[in-house]
């Protein structure tokens, strides 16, 4: 057994790679994965932009589409074709998990962040382009992000609600799907089993903003907290996990067998060289989430990781930590404010850069 096996048997944990290559599709590597334990894939404009510009895998196939077509036309056609082929190798873990893994994440244009009826559109023309029943259409936690979710959800479609970054955001996501669930039932449906979904909430980020923050303050106080908050604010958004997957109103959707909606740990590669490398993978382990993990991060995990039920460790610590951050000067409104627009800005910035550089593919083509 693989450690990402034991991962998923003995942590309750389904471990996703954050990562999609024509390559390792056509090489077999993905299917080597999948077959070491990886239950599901994410992508995002940041990595098709990295893949499609790193090889030539893309080349026939951008050529051929754009005789008739955009180059942004064009990148949805070389996408989609990934996606359909990592949804085909993972069908059976979806059949196998009767709906809960085998998912492939696909994210609307970054662009239509604060757009809920644009993003309601792209959604569902996704979902039309692409055939299989283990697509994860992405979309972005704002404000707006979450009037989408709530339709989508009543449409039947499974999304992955990603740029997570706050608590208070978070129990706003589960109740806009708690409410989708609920608005497919009053319009006819009595089987919930085919809607799945993930709230994305981005780790590592967190820690980054707020030791930046601590490091200002300087105090040896501060400076202690440090690398503490990202690790507590997921213990204390498991906790509200499982209290809102309960009681009266979860039961009557569960009864018509609706999924809960798991907590996703994504951004889990450590980005402080000091840190241990799976800061964001051992401390984040227990039932009913998923951790997406880099390449990198994989791999390591494959090798020293540890399996232990971790994440609801000790809630009413996690608590006095981020509670304690307000004493440094540092507000965690603020710091999720400012990444969920850096990150909005980031994925927005690899998807124009790449349209860019297929814009001028084609017309060297042309």
């Amino acid at each position: 057994m693989t450690k990402l096996q034991e991962l998923f048997d003995e942590g309750g944990q389904s471990p996703w790679l954050d990562n999609l290559r024509r390559d390792w599709i056509e090489d077999g590597q993905l299917a080597a994965l999948i077959a070491r334990g990886v239950r599901g894939i994410t992508s995002n404009p940041t990595i098709f932009a990295k893949a499609i510009s790193g090889s030539d895998r893309y080349d026939e196939q951008f050529g051929a589409a754009i005789r008739s077509k955009s180059p942004q036309e064009a990148y949805w056609d070389l996408v989609s074709t990934d996606i359909e082929a990592a949804m085909k190798l993972l069908l059976p873990v979806y059949h196998q998990s009767g709906g809960h893994d085998g998912y492939v994440s696909l994210e609307v244009a970054p662009a239509l962040a604060h757009d809920a009826d644009a993003t309601v559109e792209a959604a569902l023309e996704l979902r039309g382009r692409i055939s299989g029943p283990n697509l994860m259409v992405k979309v972005p936690g704002t404000e707006e992000g979450l009037i989408a979710l709530r339709s989508l959800v009543g449409a039947g479609l499974s999304i992955n609600v990603t740029l997570l970054f706050s608590i208070e955001r978070y129990d706003l996501v589960v109740e806009a799907y708690l409410s989708g669930l609920e608005d497919a039932l009053a319009a006819g449906a009595d089987d919930l089993r085919s809607i799945a979904g993930v709230a994305s909430f981005f780790v590592s980020r967190v820690d980054s903003e707020i030791d930046n923050r601590l490091a200002e303050n300087g105090s040896k106080a501060a400076l202690d907290a440090q690398g503490k908050a990202a690790v507590a604010q997921a213990h204390v958004v498991y906790d509200h996990f499982r209290h809102l997957f309960s009681g009266p109103r979860w039961e009557a959707l569960a009864a018509h067998g609706a999924q809960v909606q798991r907590p996703l740990w994504a951004s889990t590669s450590t980005k402080n060289p000091s840190y241990p490398d799976l800061l964001y993978v051992d401390n984040l382990i227990g039932p009913h989430t998923v951790n997406t993990l880099p390449d990198a991060t994989l791999e390591a995990f494959d090798d020293h990781g540890k399996v232990a039920l971790t994440i609801a460790h000790d809630v009413a610590g996690a608590t006095a930590i981020l509670d304690g951050l307000a004493t440094f000067g540092v507000s965690l409104d603020e710091v999720a404010n400012k990444l969920e627009s850096e990150g909005l800005r980031s994925f927005e910035q690899s998807f124009d850069d790449l349209l860019l550089e297929l814009e001028a593919k084609a017309a060297q083509l042309k």
